[in-house]
């Protein structure tokens, strides 16, 4: 828990440079004259193609994961949902992965690829599931690993969730450096990087977004070959933002063109992620608004020069729910389905429960993912650690939650409510850097890309900023 002794501005002064080292690519050369960058180029710069992706992921025993319709849940929705209302509820099973979680799809291209790079090991910043992912992976083509992980606040108390998650790391072989939260990891990621030339297997590269597209791909497919359509809807929980951008290109790439993508996050609104006082306040170290309204705004905050990662470039819609909502789901999904997961993506079951009451019964709504459990990551642990750090446990309305203050858990499925986030206040968000400078007709384009819009709305928002 202690800062390394390392030299910040010796660092800071040949990041871009250790970065590139450490990713075998040239951001440089997908860099627009202006504010912009060639997005699909930088896509298509790793070389692999869509079934080159699929030969990796199937030969380290990744993707191909169940998808199943969760015909208890949607029984009970419609007990709230007006007659002829309440969607089929699907969900992809991504915990039977190597690993258990998603992140496996994403740690196999970059694995891959540093073996492939003739680099000696692989280093990855991550609270945890991407961590165990790489680990795993590492092990199994004999690379070393090193996670390095925030863990701690300034009293040494860390989350169940993330001991759990490191136990795993260390359960794979790797070495895992934990640190108390603040600017520290990204040095010491850097330091690391830097010492040891090992591939640096960002969560922002182009290897891992392609990875999440088999994942897309596969819901896509699947559901057209067996139902005859593709979903209505597919609901991500969002973070870094690309689990929702892979996921959307996969089901776009297969066909799914009229899907529409909605993001979920977990609302910690009011907690701050790089706060030492609220660090152990928040029950999700995942998933949240903490991570998914920063990336959003501003993607490229990350450990590579522009992140791969672009959820405002799919989005449709953009839904919260509280804590307490999160984790009644986890327990209905146990108790309903007899399937034990853990929190992250029961964030999007919580919303695709609610949302599915205000679709026809013919229409097809699918949870994206699950991730495994274990003893710090089941929600009993989490709730008694909370209550310990002086957070309120109590039944009641969601609404009257208070991030950092007190956990309400519904009475009943009846009382899940969400809330709808405005994107163009998210887009607003996004373009406030750009609001006092000249934009050239190429930077107007590339905003519309980036924010799915035209150029008339992003200079109307940029107006309507001035003003």
């Amino acid at each position: 828990m202690m800062m390394r002794n390392y030299d910040i501005e010796g660092l800071l002064r040949r990041k871009n440079s250790i970065i590139k080292k450490s990713v075998g690519l040239d951001y440089d050369s997908f860099e627009y004259d202006g504010i912009g960058f060639d997005y699909e180029k930088m896509m298509e710069s790793t070389g692999y193609s869509f079934a080159d992706i699929q030969r990796l992921q199937d030969g380290s025993m990744v993707g191909r994961t169940p998808l199943l319709e969760l015909k208890n849940i949607t029984r009970y929705a419609r007990k709230y949902a007006p007659r002829g209302y309440g969607a089929r509820i699907f969900l992809k099973d991504e915990a039977t992965n190597l690993s258990g979680s998603f992140k496996a799809r994403r740690a196999a291209i970059s694995v891959h690829k540093a073996k492939e790079l003739g680099y000696e090991g692989v280093i990855a910043a991550t609270s945890g599931n991407y961590g165990a992912a790489v680990a795993a992976l590492a092990a199994k083509h004999g690379l070393k690993c090193i996670v390095v992980q925030e863990c701690f606040d300034s009293a040494g108390l860390a989350q169940p969730e993330i001991l759990e998650k490191a136990r795993a790391c260390e359960a794979y072989g790797a070495e895992v450096v934990q640190l108390s939260v603040g600017p520290e990891l990204f040095f010491t990621y850097l330091d690391l990087l830097d010492e040891t030339g090992y591939f640096n297997a960002s969560l922002y590269s182009p290897y891992g977004i392609m990875g999440i597209e088999t994942l897309g791909h596969e819901i896509a497919t699947e559901m057209k070959e067996k139902y005859g359509k593709y979903p209505e809807v597919v609901v991500v929980t969002n973070a870094g933002g690309g689990n929702l951008t892979g996921t959307a290109r996969g089901i776009r790439r297969a066909g799914g063109k009229d899907t529409a993508i909605y993001a979920a996050s977990v609302n910690l609104e009011g907690l701050h992620m790089a706060s030492d006082k609220d660090f152990n306040r928040k029950s999700f170290t995942t998933g949240h608004t903490g991570f998914g309204l920063p990336f959003a705004t501003n993607p490229d905050r990350t450990d590579v020069p522009r992140s791969a990662g672009r959820p405002m470039r799919y989005i449709d819609r953009y839904f919260t729910v509280n804590q307490g909502s999160v984790f009644f789901a986890t327990e209905m999904l146990a108790v309903l389905e007899g399937l034990e997961r853990g929190p992250a993506g029961n964030t999007s079951l919580a919303v695709a429960f609610k949302l599915a009451q205000e679709m026809k019964e013919d229409e097809f709504i699918v949870v994206q993912e699950t991730e495994y459990t274990g003893a710090g990551k089941h929600h009993q642990p989490q709730l008694s650690f909370a209550k310990k750090n002086g957070i309120e446990i109590r039944f009641g309305k969601p609404e009257a939650e208070i991030p950092g203050e007190n956990i309400v858990l519904p009475k009943s499925a009846r009382d899940i409510s969400l809330k709808e986030l405005d994107l163009d206040r998210i887009r607003s968000s996004y373009l406030k850097r750009y609001r006092d400078q000249s934009l050239t007709d190429e930077d107007y384009r590339y905003l519309a890309d980036e924010l799915r819009v035209d150029t008339e709305k992003i200079k109307a928002l940029l107006k309507e900023m001035k003003a």
